[in-house]
């Protein structure tokens, strides 16, 4: 189990991550969780995953954090997720009710359904052109 807090690294190879990911696969929401007495995890939420997409995603994972050489993201706390998945949902309810803000930092509360000690919202990313 994962007791360490989120620090700055851990954001900044998310950023990284998600960015690279979004070149190959429609990125819709992002967030860091960590639920009671767990790992940390980070949630992506692509648009148009499937269940017969699913592996060919995961592979997209595995490449990018292979690619990674200034930031570490472990592929296996990776949870790509449909926009229909609860947390997708809560954090695509955030960006409805932050817009143009930064997402709030928020420790010790519930989030998409499940009880958290910790969540990292990454902002929307731009449109692509």
């Amino acid at each position: 189990m994962d007791q360490t807090p989120l620090v700055s690294d851990d954001i900044e190879a998310g950023a990284e991550f998600i960015k690279r990911l979004n070149a190959s696969w429609p990125v819709k929401a992002a967030c860091w969780l960590r639920e009671e007495e767990r790992f940390r995890y980070l949630y992506v939420a692509l648009d148009g995953l499937t269940d017969t997409n699913t592996d060919e995603a995961y592979g997209e994972v595995l490449r990018i954090t292979q690619e990674m050489k200034d930031h570490y993201i472990d592929p296996f706390r990776v949870k790509l997720i449909r926009l229909d998945h609860p947390v997708a949902r809560a954090v695509l309810d955030i960006y409805g009710r932050f817009p143009g803000r930064r997402p709030p930092h928020a420790d010790g509360s519930s989030f998409g359904g499940k009880a958290v000690v910790e969540t990292y919202i990454y902002p929307p990313l731009a449109a692509k052109s």
